[in-house]
């Protein structure tokens, strides 16, 4: 009998370590993804121009035209059609920005590519260039954490984010963050909108928020701990339970074989 008491012992123990655990359905990935699984995504998503948005703009052309390009990049340094430095155009409140030359131009709620050719066809349009190129690029897309996680941003290069690309450059989440309140604050129309994404559904990919965009806020909460140590001694009680009533079964059937021996 005390071999029966010290496995019992053991297997007490074994509940008590792992009662502050969480289980793997409060933490684990797209659990209802299966091998082969197809999702469609938007491929197309395009990150729009908003208030107070940061934009590198370069004008370029041929050699014959670079006295003429000059005054188009004041700012970036070089002045010039292989001018490599940054220049950045704060988008005022109203959506606006003073570009050389062509003075006020709107900007927002178009697309990096929709800006080009505005600019592009501006500039043919005043014959003050025959064939220009220009390139837009954002210089603040970046992505904010807040909550669990502790507060930290991460800059995107290539001005597209899904939300599980941003977890994952964030470096994961902790084991202890509640996976169904994961929210994504993001202004919209003058209004902060949040809503809760949750990584562990597949859901997760036709959520209007998955495509992340610059500025947004990733706000992330612990599990409540009294509640996740309930739910994780429920979980491993049940598994200990049936360990300690298969020892016990097991050990009663090799003494009642010994005592009719």
């Amino acid at each position: 009998m005390k071999t029966i008491y010290k496995l019992s012992l053991v297997a007490l123990c074994a509940t008590w370590a792992f009662s502050s655990c969480v289980t793997p359905s409060q933490v684990n990935y797209l659990q209802d993804m299966r091998h082969g699984s197809q999702i469609e995504l938007e491929n197309k998503f395009q990150a729009t121009i908003c208030p107070y948005d940061e934009l590198d703009i370069y004008v370029f052309g041929t050699n014959e035209d670079e006295q003429l390009i000059k005054p188009f990049n004041i700012g970036t340094g070089l002045g010039s059609s292989n001018a490599s430095r940054r220049g950045a155009y704060l988008v005022d409140v109203n959506g606006n920005i003073q570009f050389p030359i062509l003075g006020e131009i709107h900007v927002s709620g178009l697309t990096r590519l929709a800006l080009q050719d505005t600019i592009k066809h501006m500039l043919e349009r005043g014959n003050y260039l025959k064939q220009p190129v220009i390139m837009v690029r954002f210089a603040n897309f970046k992505i904010f954490f807040l909550g669990a996680e502790g507060g930290k941003s991460i800059t995107i290069s290539n001005e597209r984010c899904t939300f599980l690309e941003a977890l994952a450059l964030s470096g994961d989440l902790s084991i202890y963050t509640n996976r169904n309140k994961i929210a994504v604050m993001r202004e919209v129309d003058g209004k902060m909108v949040m809503r809760y994404l949750d990584p562990r559904s597949s859901s997760v990919f036709q959520d209007p928020f998955f495509m992340l965009q610059q500025n947004d806020f990733i706000i992330t909460q612990n599990y409540n701990t009294a509640t996740t140590r309930t739910e994780a001694r429920n979980f491993i009680g049940m598994w200990a339970g049936t360990i300690m009533s298969t020892i016990t079964l097991a050990l009663t059937i090799i003494n009642l074989a010994n005592k009719t021996k």
